[in-house]
């Protein structure tokens, strides 16, 4: 008796298995049938929509009464003799569906009884209440589409395993509603991004994402190998370098939104591929970008959400007011106590650091070394909307130095939610200042700084010819859309984020 008891918990799991593997085998023995009778719903190649759930729901005055055709997922379905109803999912939402062996006929009556939760329809009928004043559809024809061999998760808790939502996120995006309308939020901020952009004038561009040399950012880049060149080849980090030497093709209003690639660690704000937006605009500074960002960020929330005022984590970030404005030093300041324009040099810097317990590497100076401090003591605090400025020039190889303090340079980040989501610059158009900021790069590069920038001639070139005074943005599109739907990790903005294969090394 004691072994039978110890047994038991196994034989339940196998039991379990047992019943799975008894409905798989079930649903294909249904398709099979299907297809002996000739109704293989796979060989059917369209289906005419008229309509969607959402539309009808919205629209019931006008649509009552009317004949539409719809299609989508059934998610429930109640058999109760000669009528039955069913519950449709499609892009819009779901809807119900009377099914009356009356309305269909015998025969898709009978087929339609032998319909799974998860099989794909077409129906069409008329739009009407029920007696409880549930909006349906009455329907006089309704079409397998597609059978499902698979099993949805169980209605009520949906897909709740969070590796498993992010490796099936088709089944997540059936399965829970907000995921769904997170995406669809996505595509309606990209898009109201554009249209934005392309009302002041900037033009819309595509430049390489295999590069000879990946510059632009301070990131470590993948590397491949060309076999029609025999030659290694980089995926990009950014989108600068190409589109500042457009600038200097005389285009002056130029973005791209696309793809860019960091060889680096993943956290809840962090994917090694993830989409950029980034802008450059001649005859302009930092302040000018300042103010485009500034009014991108509350035009696109206002046409997306339909509000300035976004709730995130908590808080109500307000997008509406003027951004609040602070340069980096009169930050660490304000959070430290520490006023780094008396900092005389690294030294001084490094033991500041010791004190406050803040790491550096022996390579770093006192540039970085305020970087740090804010980092450390300062982003954390940074929740409503602020425009930290000015720079060190240690750690913007690529940016105008103030003329009035040449040790910093014309820069700010935006920063909500303690997090950083935009970079601008005033670009660096000096090639001879350009070309010492690269050397100082390829310095760090030798002592070991994976993320230092390497020179590019062919961009050094492009300056000398000339460029214009311009400013320029970057931004994570990602972030951006964290921001908007209140998602607190990157993974939830990303239709298919970067994970570990599953049966692949230490699996």
């Amino acid at each position: 008796m004691a072994d039978q008891q110890k047994n038991q918990p196994q034989n339940n799991n196998g039991n379990k298995e047992q019943d799975l593997g008894q409905l798989l085998k079930i649903k294909r023995e249904k398709l099979a049938a299907l297809q002996e009778a000739g109704k293989d719903p796979f060989q059917i190649t369209k289906f005419d929509v008229t309509a969607h759930s959402g539309d009808i729901k919205e629209n019931y005055a006008q649509m009552e009464g009317k004949t539409v055709s719809l299609a989508g997922r059934i998610m429930q379905k109640r058999v109760m003799g000669k009528a039955s109803f069913c519950n449709i999912q499609d892009l819009k939402g779901n809807i119900q569906s009377y099914v009356a062996r009356d309305s269909v006929g015998e025969e898709v009556y009978a087929d339609f009884k032998k319909y799974d939760v998860g099989d794909i329809v077409g129906i069409t009928g008329e739009v009407f209440k029920t007696k409880t004043g549930e909006i349906s559809v009455h329907a006089a024809e309704i079409t397998l589409l597609s059978k499902s061999l698979q099993i949805l998760p169980e209605k009520y808790h949906g897909l709740t395993n969070t590796d498993l939502r992010y490796r099936q996120r088709y089944t997540d995006l059936i399965m829970n509603e907000k995921v769904k309308e997170t995406f669809i939020k996505r595509s309606k901020i990209i898009s109201a991004i554009r249209r934005y952009l392309d009302n002041q004038g900037f033009m819309e561009v595509e430049t390489p994402m295999l590069v000879s040399n990946a510059g632009g950012a301070a990131a470590r880049p993948f590397e491949t190998h060309f076999n029609a060149l025999d030659e290694d080849v980089k995926l990009r980090i950014s989108l600068e370098l190409y589109l500042k030497r457009l600038i200097v093709g005389g285009l002056e209003r130029v973005y791209e939104i696309g793809r860019v690639f960091r060889n680096e660690g993943l956290d809840t704000s962090h994917n090694p591929e993830f989409t950029l937006m980034e802008l450059y605009q001649a005859y302009t500074d930092y302040n000018g970008m300042m103010d485009l960002t500034e009014d991108m960020f509350r035009s696109v929330a206002q046409e997306v959400c339909g509000t300035t005022t976004i709730p995130y984590g908590g808080d109500m970030i307000d997008l509406g007011s003027p951004f609040k404005r602070i340069t980096m030093i009169d930050a660490v300041k304000k959070y430290t106590g520490i006023d780094f324009d008396q900092v005389p040099d690294t030294a001084a810097a490094k033991k500041l650091a010791d004190e406050k317990e803040v790491h550096y590497e022996e390579r770093h100076t006192k540039g970085d070394i305020l970087n740090l401090f804010f980092e450390e003591f300062v982003e954390e605090h940074l929740v409503q909307p602020t425009f930290v400025m000015d720079h060190p020039v240690e750690i913007s190889p690529l940016t105008k130095r103030k003329l009035d303090k040449p040790d910093y340079v014309e820069r700010f980040e935006l920063f909500i939610t303690g997090h950083e989501v935009c970079n601008a610059y005033s670009e660096l158009n000096d090639p001879i200042d350009q070309r010492e900021r690269f050397r100082a790069q390829e310095a760090l590069l030798a002592q070991g700084d994976e993320e230092a920038n390497h020179t590019d001639e062919d961009f050094l070139n492009a300056l000398e010819i000339g460029m214009p005074p311009t400013g320029g943005i970057g931004y994570g599109i990602d972030r951006l859309v964290m921001l908007l739907t209140d998602s607190a990790a990157i993974r939830d903005v990303l239709l298919f984020p970067t994970m570990k294969t599953l049966g692949g090394k230490d699996q």
